[in-house]
């Protein structure tokens, strides 16, 4: 069996190996375009910032590993620029040489990740000018900024990546200002949750535009829609990423709701022998069951897995995603999970919310205040999210919570949890224990 895979970032290379685990004779190779694979993505900010010294250990396990360790061919600078389902052939370019070849597949995986999105902003293309995405860009952006030593950073956008790259630019001395075209900052948290986020990078002397776009780009400023001129000598846009499609649409695999690939939960497209996995496909919702885009690591892993597992005779399934995300800003850390109080109500739940705000340990032990927000369904009375503002031990809890809705909890299960305490990790009624009091008074009263 000849097993191919375009993609070898997190979930091409986890669906090799995985693969290779089970089947010792099959014959599998991994397409990739760029020149890094199964890299880390989420430590590039730090090594921008110079708290990661050495950018190689974000790239461990080249095409000698796999070939090695797997017995997996990879080839990189090779791009897939067509596939047919009909005689199972692959047309393909090494982008070193330019030659261009013909493949065959037995069983097709798509893992062809994400690519950033480019808004329509006059002077993009101007070499201050950067997106954010694998580890040629990090290089691209260090090197800028190494040589140039530039002073204003502007950075549009204020998603996971552009607030970790935010921290990292003022470490570096610049003075940084974030746009936001959306009425708050930080998309994915509810607006009286992102108004703390907002309120801190104030207090760290970071200026904030929200609901306004930036219109065009130029060699010393970005100008923004309203008129506003912002001096600027580096520019990150960092709107967001879409899946790369291109190849598996023309070739006949189905996009979901999404735009992203359509896949049942073994990781199966529409094409037989053809599946796909990681920031290319749509994943169900553990709560609403509904298809969404999360282009997670965490997600991309589990999916590339699982194909690696299905394609192989097994029988893996995927149970769903709830879009847990964490990040840390300067030295505070917000973490989410499950759906936000506007997407619980926009499911049609009945929604009850509270604001729990609890030291993360004792106080005569440097607790320090964390704001917890919590979303439940009053009639099943089902924790249906949450979202955590604070400092050290959010991690902790966001794990805790992100446990109990994927096992269904309700909220007065989460007083029952038998949560560890000593006075360095916690109060003696943990964060936890009150959140899930507090939301169950609020429901009781009716």
């Amino acid at each position: 069996m000849r097993i191919v895979i375009i993609g070898g970032v997190a979930a091409g290379t986890a669906a090799a190996a995985k693969a290779r685990r089970n089947n010792e004779e099959a014959e599998i190779i991994v397409y990739d375009k760029d020149e890094d694979i199964s890299y880390s993505g989420c430590g590039i900010p730090y090594f921008i910032g110079g708290e990661l010294k050495d950018g190689a250990q974000l790239t461990p396990r080249g095409p000698e590993f796999f070939k090695e360790k797997y017995n997996i061919e990879v080839k990189t600078r090779h791009e897939v620029l067509a596939a047919d389902g009909k005689t199972k052939s692959l047309q393909i370019k090494d982008l070193s040489t330019g030659r261009e070849y013909v493949d065959s597949y037995d069983k097709l995986i798509f893992a062809t990740g994400a690519r950033s999105v480019m808004p329509p902003i006059t002077g993009a293309d101007l070499e201050q000018v950067f997106t954010l995405r694998n580890i040629r860009d990090m290089y691209r952006i260090k090197s800028f900024l190494d040589e140039r030593h530039p002073k204003e950073g502007v950075i549009v956008g204020s998603g996971f990546i552009g607030l970790e790259v935010c921290e990292s630019l003022k470490a570096l001395g610049l003075k940084v200002t974030l746009v936001e075209r959306l009425p708050s900052v930080t998309p994915g948290l509810d607006v009286d949750m992102a108004t703390y986020v907002e309120e801190y990078l104030e207090a760290k002397e970071v200026k904030v535009y929200k609901g306004v776009s930036a219109k065009e780009i130029t060699g010393k400023a970005v100008i923004l829609e309203d008129g506003t001129e912002i001096p600027a000598d580096f520019v990150l846009l960092s709107t967001g990423v879409r899946p790369n499609t291109e190849v598996a649409a023309a070739m006949g695999v189905e996009l979901g709701e999404t735009k992203a690939i359509k896949v049942n939960r073994q990781m199966m497209t529409n094409l037989p022998d053809v599946y796909a996995c990681g920031d290319c496909i749509e994943v169900p919702h553990l709560l609403t069951e509904k298809p969404v885009y999360r282009p997670l690591g965490t997600t991309a892993n589990k999916t590339g897995r699982i194909a690696g597992e299905v394609v192989t005779g097994g029988d893996l399934s995927y149970r769903g995603v709830l879009g847990t995300g964490i990040f840390r800003l300067f030295e505070k850390t917000i973490g989410l999970t499950g759906l936000s109080e506007k997407e619980a109500e926009k499911a049609g739940y009945e929604v009850v919310v509270c604001h729990n705000i609890k030291p993360n340990k004792v106080n005569y032990l440097g607790g320090e205040e964390m704001i917890i927000k919590g979303v439940a369904d009053r009639k099943s009375k089902r924790l249906l999210g949450v979202q955590i503002f604070g400092g050290e031990g959010v991690d902790k809890r966001l794990d805790v919570f992100v446990t109990a809705i994927s096992f269904k909890a309700t909220v007065d299960d989460l007083f029952h949890l038998d949560l560890a305490y000593s006075p360095p990790y916690s109060t003696v009624k943990d964060p936890v224990a009150y959140t899930g009091q507090i939301l169950e008074n609020e429901i009781s009263k009716i």
